[in-house]
């Protein structure tokens, strides 16, 4: 009874103990990642394009004669000026249009073109909508002051959406100076990544961090790289067809074709092309615009996929739903748990399949034979 007593005090000392260290471990943790709060999403997005352009740096230190600091300094210059190129070019174009808007202002001149006649002959919406046109071709300010509640509403929202845009930019731009900097400790980096994933998943520790590290390759290819292609194809269709403001357009067809909605910036330029251009040049550039708005049919299956062990409607899931749940970097964290989930969950059946095998075949080595029991 007593040497009962003292392992049940045993057990309770130890659990308690055991409680204690858990409790100051998670209040420690909690703790870090308080003070780190402001930084995580730089960190986060860091290591997201570290992990992106690692093999390309692999092969840049090659070149470079294995110097690891000046091979991400180099690609560090690199993506910032694949960032600041496509911002500069938007700026100037907005700057133009305003400044031509102003001009056109100042000397009197139509700021907006009268209507096709062709428009007024439009089912429906063709005669309030040449209606509206023309008066906002010959009285601007009389069209405007009967949309003037509505602008006003809308100012703060553009305000505050600028502000979040040079945020954006801002951000990105530190995120890829640490991203050099991950990068330039890429080696210390891989190992200790790989120590924490064998230390968490046991054996498939390796085999996880290789698909975490495939699925921000396949996403960032897959998705970003795609849209990409995208843009620059759409990008090309505005400025040969002339589409007045094209640096705006293609900026805001690169967000809608990573969100997998470009299609929706394409039809009001159609809509646009048909009004003020000819039925030939119209009907090239709707042409041009199917050509581009199935190109990601073509190219996501071939690049959003390879080399990865995952299907890829699982990366696709992951992409979609993470963004929506979590926003930009949920493309590339919502890809990963899904991923990531998709591989444990075989590896416990496979498992579980295993080890229901080797019990039945145990029972049947338990099992007598018949003729044994005969003899018997």
């Amino acid at each position: 009874m007593i040497q009962e007593n003292m392992r049940d005090n045993d057990y309770i000392s130890r659990a308690l103990e055991v409680s204690i260290h858990v409790g100051l471990v998670i209040l420690l943790t909690a703790g870090c990642l308080y003070v780190l709060r402001p930084f995580l999403p730089l960190i986060a997005w860091g290591i997201i394009i570290s992990i992106a352009v690692y093999p390309a740096y692999r092969r840049l230190q090659v070149v470079v004669g294995g110097r690891g600091g000046l091979a991400a300094v180099i690609c560090t210059a690199i993506l910032l000026a694949i960032l600041i190129l496509p911002v500069t070019l938007l700026t100037g174009s907005l700057v133009g249009g305003f400044q031509s808007l102003a001009a056109r202002l100042k000397e009197g001149t139509p700021i907006i073109q009268p209507p096709p006649a062709r428009v007024g002959t439009w089912p429906i919406v063709g005669a309030p909508l040449k209606s509206a046109w023309d008066l906002a071709s010959t009285n601007l300010a009389a069209a405007l002051h009967n949309f003037t509640p509505y602008i006003k509403a809308a100012i703060p929202e553009l305000l505050t959406a600028s502000g979040r845009i040079g945020l954006a930019v801002l951000q990105s731009m530190l995120s890829i100076v640490v991203a050099g900097v991950l990068l330039a400790h890429g080696t210390s980096g891989v190992k200790l990544v790989g120590s924490f994933a064998s230390r968490l998943f046991g054996e498939q520790g390796p085999e996880l961090q290789q698909l975490a590290g495939s699925t921000i390759r396949n996403v960032t290819t897959g998705i970003i790289g795609v849209a990409f292609i995208q843009s620059v194809f759409a990008s090309l269709g505005f400025l040969v067809i002339g589409l007045p403001g094209a640096g705006l357009w293609a900026v805001m067809f690169l967000i809608a074709a990573i969100l997998q909605l470009g299609v929706v910036v394409l039809i009001p330029a159609v809509i646009y092309m048909f009004t003020i251009a000819s039925t030939t040049k119209a009907v090239g550039f709707l042409v041009w615009c199917v050509i581009v708005g199935v190109m990601d049919n073509v190219l996501k299956p071939l690049l959003l996929g390879r080399g990865g062990s995952v299907p890829m409607i699982v990366v696709f899931a992951g992409t979609i739903g993470g963004f929506a749940a979590l926003g930009p970097i949920g493309l590339f964290l919502g890809a990963i748990l899904l991923s990531v989930g998709y591989k444990l969950f075989l590896a416990w059946i496979e498992r579980t399949g295993q080890t229901s095998s080797t019990s039945r075949i145990s029972e049947r080595r338990s099992v007598p034979a018949p003729w044994k029991s005969l003899e018997q």
